[in-house]
């Protein structure tokens, strides 16, 4: 069963930065586009390294270890070496926090 459960503060995923976190065994990364609040599994499909390691640029989020780009929106790769997509959770900015659904 899904549950929400709160990430992070506003305050701690500054505009332009990603945010590794953890909830029990989940790794997730909170990325912060211009104020848009997104989450993904800190892990990247294409050899499991952390994406909260990587960067933001233009509505994608950048692995830094080989340079995946996935789709903000989707988690859909658009850059190789990536092929498949990461898994995207359902975020909610309420209360001065950012809570994912998990």
């Amino acid at each position: 069963m899904a549950e929400w459960i709160r990430a992070c503060g506003l305050d701690d995923c500054p505009p332009g930065k990603l945010l590794g976190v953890r909830s029990g065994d989940r790794a997730i990364c909170v990325a912060n586009a211009d104020g848009v609040f997104y989450a993904f599994e800190d892990r990247c499909s294409h050899q499991e390294f952390p994406l909260s390691e990587g960067g933001l640029e233009d509505g994608t989020l950048e692995c830094a270890f080989h340079g995946a780009r996935f789709d903000l929106e989707s988690g859909r790769p658009v850059a190789l070496p990536a092929i498949r997509p990461v898994k995207k959770y359902p975020v909610e900015v309420r209360d001065g926090g950012v809570y994912v659904e998990v």
